[in-house]
């Protein structure tokens, strides 16, 4: 073994799935395990067998891994039983997994609370319980839970429970910070402490991210001699969450010289299999999430944007594409040519520095913004905004007249419902369309009628989807009369995202102007794509 060979353990599938409102299913668990595989992690658990019927499901066909070892986790026996008479155990010694991780207490406080044993009678269960996964033939694992709480109140007693799964046979020590109240100091010393007693290629750490320190905390514990560790994708996991497996294999990788087996070309997956469980989740991502949020590699002032086109160092810690990320030149009323420009050369307009409307397109930036657009979140707004005053939009539709109706009534059952419904009249060269659609909310049935006309002239439209939509108040102190900015997020099936933003007092009107752009803004950039 490498003495600078880190070992990867993605525990998303179990501890990620005790996150408040995630509720994966077998279905879920077999994709995600897959987008695992493929980054090149070292371990996937993939749940607790026994526990619940989603786990038992999984466990019973489990995924088809080419690199990962697949891993059950479970509890060492119970007081009061033997390892071959105890059915928690023989649940998750009984899978096709070639690994199996076990929580065991590891703080003599809850060894006397919370499972009311002696302190022998734990050291027996941990011992014995890894005993037997050896005898089974898996690959044993002791999670210490508790671990550093219970170091700090009695380290010898925390101590000889890693002793205890050691001499059963345990192939990893892992060393949990439960509570996530530990912080990077205390780990290095800690894990130090326990690397003179036990070898540190035996050691794991698994950090929760309660005090914000869980990937600090995870590498400082690779510092001090610990060879695994344990994190999910995006953070998941109860309460704050785990440490954040997307950053941990980043920053192993870039800002290291540990190996992780990692190749470049799977560095550069992180973003997809960020998104990916994103979109699995039905969760908007975290646009400011280090090295694959969409905002990680964003620059708004004008004095970065300078600085970045001259050379990306002087604000880039690493290169986006190496994470599968990109640079966005942010377009905002702080911007100035530079941003412009740039943004400009990033979506393919040719443009002379010099060219007349350049000035006059960074005044109507801050002009716009100054009345409530934010084009720094709205990309696609701002690109059409500068072809259409650079060189022009062809108009793909024309709005004549919509209405939109709200009923809220008791149905034929007693129930009390609400229904939308609206009228769009619409015109496309010179054909006219009028059209009526139903939706969820005014904008929802908004939305359906307008695709019901354009879809005959238009029918690439068929596979676009309305992802997010932001309302917010500008002017809250005027009521009922206050200006609303309305931020949609679209895509479509090739995975393409895009922003736009209306305004308006009427937030009916800001939603039109919104979805209008995002319509336009499919339509031109599959015309200019054909073009090219």
């Amino acid at each position: 073994m490498k003495a600078k060979r880190v070992y990867l353990f993605d525990t998303t599938l179990r501890d990620g799935a005790q996150t408040q409102g995630v509720d994966f299913s077998a279905a879920d668990k077999r994709h995600i395990a897959g987008e695992l595989d493929a980054l090149g992690i070292d371990y996937i658990e993939g749940g607790w067998p026994g526990a619940n019927p989603t786990d038992d499901a999984f466990f019973a066909e489990p995924p088809a891994l080419k690199r990962a070892t697949f891993t059950a986790f479970g509890m060492t026996r119970r007081p009061g039983r033997s390892a071959s008479n105890d059915p928690g155990l023989a649940a998750i010694l009984g899978t096709k997994a070639k690994a199996v991780c076990m929580v065991g207490k590891a703080w003599d406080f809850h060894v006397k609370v919370a499972l009311g044993a002696s302190l022998k009678e734990n050291l027996a269960m941990i011992g014995e319980s890894i005993a037997a996964a050896k005898k089974r033939g898996a690959e044993p694992m002791y999670d210490a839970e508790h671990f550093f709480d219970g170091y700090k109140a009695n380290p010898a007693y925390a101590l000889d429970c890693l002793k205890a799964a050691y001499e059963g046979g345990a192939r990893w020590l892992v060393l949990c910070d439960t509570n996530g109240g530990t912080l990077p100091g205390e780990v290095h010393r800690i894990v130090s402490e326990v690397a003179k007693v036990l070898p540190g290629d035996r050691l794991g750490i698994h950090a929760h991210n309660d005090t914000e320190n869980a990937v600090a905390n995870s590498l400082a514990a690779v510092d001090a001699g610990a060879r695994q560790i344990q994190g999910t994708i995006n953070g998941l996991g109860e309460r704050c969450g785990n440490a954040n497996m997307i950053s941990l294999i980043a920053s192993l990788k870039l800002k290291t010289d540990y190996e992780t087996g990692i190749s470049d070309k799977q560095l550069a997956r992180l973003k997809h299999v960020s998104r990916m469980l994103d979109e699995l989740l039905n969760k908007s991502p975290n646009r400011h999430q280090p090295y694959v949020g969409d905002s990680a590699f964003a620059h708004k002032g004008g004095l970065h944007v300078s600085a970045v086109t001259k050379d990306p160092r002087t604000y880039e810690h690493i290169e986006p594409a190496k994470v599968g990320n990109r640079r966005v030149i942010v377009v905002s009323d702080q911007a100035g040519r530079s941003n412009i420009l740039e943004r400009l050369k990033e979506i393919g307009i040719e443009v002379a520095p010099d060219h007349p409307k350049i000035g006059r397109l960074v005044e109507d930036v801050k002009a716009r913004e100054h009345d409530g657009y934010a084009y720094d979140g709205a990309e696609a707004s701002f690109e059409l905004l500068a072809r259409q005053l650079l060189h022009g939009v062809p108009e793909y539709f024309a709005m004549e007249s919509f209405r939109v109706d709200v009923e809220r009534r008791h149905n034929a059952k007693g129930s009390l419902v609400t229904v939308s419904q609206a009228v769009a009249k619409m015109r496309v060269g010179n054909a006219h369309y009028h059209e009526v659609g139903e939706g969820n909310g005014p904008v929802d049935a908004l939305a359906h009628a307008m695709n019901k006309a354009l879809l005959r002239p238009y029918p690439n439209l068929e596979d676009m989807r309305l992802t997010d939509y932001k309302v917010r108040i500008l002017t809250p102190q005027a009521g009922t009369a206050a200006i609303t900015r309305v931020m949609i997020e679209s895509s479509d099936g090739t995975g393409q995202r895009w922003s736009t933003v209306g305004i308006s007092p009427n937030i009916i009107d800001a939603s039109y102007e919104a979805l209008k752009d995002a319509i336009y803004y499919k339509l031109l950039r599959e015309k200019t794509r054909a073009a090219a």
